[in-house]
């Protein structure tokens, strides 16, 4: 869809209003400039609803469960609550047995999920995937881990995990782990496909959605998805919590992901000297010790922010950026955006790339000290995918201010800008602005490599 097709959208909404959006940073060339907070993936800033309702509830704080004061009992309603909202939010509820679990982030889910796994349980899953769900299955010795390789089409994706399932042996307990939008390419994924593919061969299926849910609604029904985890921090509430939503019936057999209070109904001593322990069967099983009840309220008013703002009018809004920003890169020959499924793709607002003849850090560095912009260079926590994308091998990178690679070699990195609801549309015209210049015209400050990371020179 083309920038005018979008702009005559007329459910196209405004930027959501964020915190830091009138935050002056100073350019090492002099003066300031509001800061252009293009790293969404990372981590998004907080959207100013979700910071409103977290201070208007600060002052009644109190432990959760089981304490008689009025601020503990108000606690407890709040975050029970924010938990009926986030299951809402997904869709949980429309479907039997099925709950939501409140833990520290992304990771974290994927690595309760990978804890309470049954014995000699198989997980597929592509080498594509970020670490948080491509690293924890391996935990546990009697769990047997396929990677498949990178897809290049998403029928690819189907047809590949089709064939290891059905040539998996002997035939048990499996899982699939899957990206919903990858954090490198921000392609979409064919989730509910590899869902159907997965149920089909018997497995069971769990979708890492920390960079879809920010930009798409979720519904882990329609998706027939087992379980869905996400992060906080990247839905516009970075205050330390995560979910892992779905089926319950894994998590109730299993062992509790911490032991401790808060996941023990009943402990008694026994007449050997020990303790015997009986655990909750609901989603405090595995929510041990005095709850994130800010982290889980700031998820819950982030879902209702995005939910009345209205999914339709963020995604066009949305599209419309990333139009912008990959015609104004189309126009830059020396620059390279990197593609799993191809260009006409669906995504959501993360693009990475590589600029020829340029180190990405000495690139992202130049954003950052001559224009305000914060974006993010490497691997993205996603090694596998972008050697794949780049066709290097793991190598150091270079040093500061020296090409990662000459004209016509692999790039060793890449640079990732990314945006959502809260960004203007300012910021992502300086950033096309910015590299346009960049790459014509250098950078006109030196720059030097301190702790691994290139840094304006500032000793002169």
């Amino acid at each position: 869809m083309s920038v005018s097709a979008v702009a005559a959208d007329r459910s196209v909404c405004a930027p959501l209003p964020v915190l830091g959006r009138d935050v002056l940073v100073p350019l090492v060339t002099g003066g300031e400039v509001d800061y252009a907070a293009l790293d969404y993936a990372a981590s998004a800033p907080a959207l100013q609803r979700v910071w409103d309702d977290v201070a208007a509830y600060a002052p009644y704080y109190g432990s959760v469960h089981r304490g008689a004061g009025y601020l503990s009992q108000l606690s407890t309603d709040l975050f029970e609550n924010s938990r009926a909202t986030i299951a809402k939010f997904l869709g949980c509820g429309r479907r039997e047995g099925d709950q939501v679990v409140f833990t520290r982030s992304t990771t974290d889910s994927l690595n309760l999920l990978a804890a309470v796994l049954p014995q000699n349980t198989r997980v597929f899953v592509f080498e594509t995937e970020h670490h948080a769900s491509l690293l924890p299955w391996e935990q546990r010795p009697d769990t047997a881990v396929t990677y498949l390789n990178a897809p290049r089409t998403p029928q690819q994706a189907v047809d590949t995990l089709e064939k290891a399932l059905a040539e998996r042996e002997p035939y048990g307990p499996a899982l699939v782990c899957v990206t919903g939008a990858s954090n490198v390419t921000g392609e979409l994924w064919p989730v509910r496909e590899l869902a159907a593919a997965a149920h089909a061969h018997g497995a069971r299926i769990v979708l890492d959605a920390a960079q879809l849910a920010p930009h798409h609604p979720i519904d882990i029904a329609e998706l027939d998805v087992d379980w869905v985890a996400f992060s906080g921090h990247k839905l516009y509430a970075p205050f330390g919590a995560g979910v892992l939503a779905g089926r319950a019936d894994w998590l109730q057999a299993a062992e509790p992901y911490l032991a401790g209070g808060g996941a023990s109904r009943k402990v008694s001593r026994r007449t050997d000297g020990g303790v015997d322990v009986e655990w909750h069967t609901t989603a405090a099983r595995h929510e041990a010790g005095s709850p994130n009840v800010i982290g889980a309220y700031a998820i819950a008013s982030a879902c209702q922010a995005l939910t009345e703002a209205g999914f339709d009018g963020l995604v066009a809004r949305e599209q419309e950026l990333i139009a912008r920003v990959r015609e104004g890169l189309a126009e830059v020959p020396e620059v390279k955006v990197l593609s799993l499924f191809g260009d006409d793709a669906p995504r959501v607002g993360v693009l990475s790339f590589v600029v020829e003849g340029w180190n990405s850090s000495h690139f992202a560095a130049a954003l950052s000290a001559e224009y305000g912009i914060g974006v993010r260079d490497g691997l993205f926590c996603a090694h596998p995918l972008v050697r794949t994308l780049l066709g290097s091998e793991p190598q150091e990178p270079g040093e500061c201010g020296a090409p990662e690679a000459a004209p016509g070699e692999r790039s060793l990195n890449a640079i990732r800008v990314s945006f959502g609801a809260g960004t203007p549309d300012e910021h992502v015209e300086r950033f096309v602005r910015a590299v346009k210049e960049l790459v014509a015209d250098g950078a006109r400050w030196n720059y030097r490599t301190e702790d691994g990371r290139c840094v304006p020179d500032t000793s002169a």
